[in-house]
C-alpha cells in the first residue's frame, strides 16, 4: 500500500493547518507531509509518490502561493512526466473577502498537472459555497476541495471527511 504525499505551500499557516488535519484524518502512518518552503528539494520529491494531495492558497487575483511558483513553472530542461500519478487538490480561500477569485490557484495547479499527464480527481460541487467567481471550476465543479477558514471554519471537518470519502475510489490507502 502506497503512502500519500501531501505537499502544501503556506504563507499564513492556514494551508499548513489544513494539510496537518487531512493527514490526521488519513492516519499519519499513511501520509508524508511536505512544506514546500522547508521540505521540498525538487520535482523528484513529488514524483516518488503515486498518490498526491496538493494544497495551495490563493493570493492576489487568483495566483498561486509563492512556494508553488518555482515547482510549477520553472522547469530547467524537460517538463516532468506525471503520467500514472493521481492527484487531488485542496486549498483555503475567503468566499466573502475574495469572492471574485475564490480558490483560483487550484485551477492553475489543476491545469499545470493535467498538462504534465497526471490524473486529477476529487472535484467538489459548488453548491454549498457562496462566492462570485472562481477560475477553479471545470464542468460545473471545483477542481478540488475549497475550505474557507475565515467564514466557514465550522464546515471544515465535515468537508474534509466527505472529500476523503470521495477520494477512496482513486486512493487505495483511503479504502483500507
Amino acid at each position: 500500500m502506497s503512502k500519500i504525499g501531501i505537499f502544501y505551500g503556506s504563507t499564513s499557516g492556514t494551508t499548513e493547518e489544513i494539510a496537518e488535519k487531512i493527514c490526521e484524518f488519513i492516519g499519519e502512518d499513511n501520509c508524508d507531509l511536505y512544506n514546500m518552503e522547508e521540505d521540498f528539494d525538487d520535482v523528484d520529491d513529488l514524483l516518488k509518490y503515486d498518490y498526491l494531495l496538493l494544497g495551495c492558497s490563493t493570493w492576489g487575483a487568483g495566483e498561486v502561493q509563492n512556494d508553488w511558483r518555482e515547482p510549477l513553472f520553472d522547469f530547467e530542461v524537460d517538463k516532468p512526466d506525471f503520467s500514472g500519478k493521481t492527484i487531488a487538490l485542496f486549498g483555503p480561500g475567503d468566499c466573502e473577502g475574495h469572492s471574485k477569485h475564490f480558490v483560483g490557484a487550484l485551477g492553475t495547479i489543476y491545469d499545470q498537472f493535467k498538462a504534465l499527464g497526471a490524473k486529477l480527481v476529487g472535484a467538489v460541487s459548488t453548491e454549498d459555497y457562496s462566492f462570485e467567481k472562481s477560475s477553479s471550476i471545470r464542468d460545473g465543479k471545483f477542481v478540488g476541495l475549497p475550505l474557507d477558514e475565515v467564514n466557514e471554519s465550522d464546515k471544515t471537518d465535515q468537508r474534509i471527511a466527505d472529500w476523503l470519502e470521495l477520494l477512496k475510489a482513486d486512493f487505495p490507502v483511503l479504502a483500507a
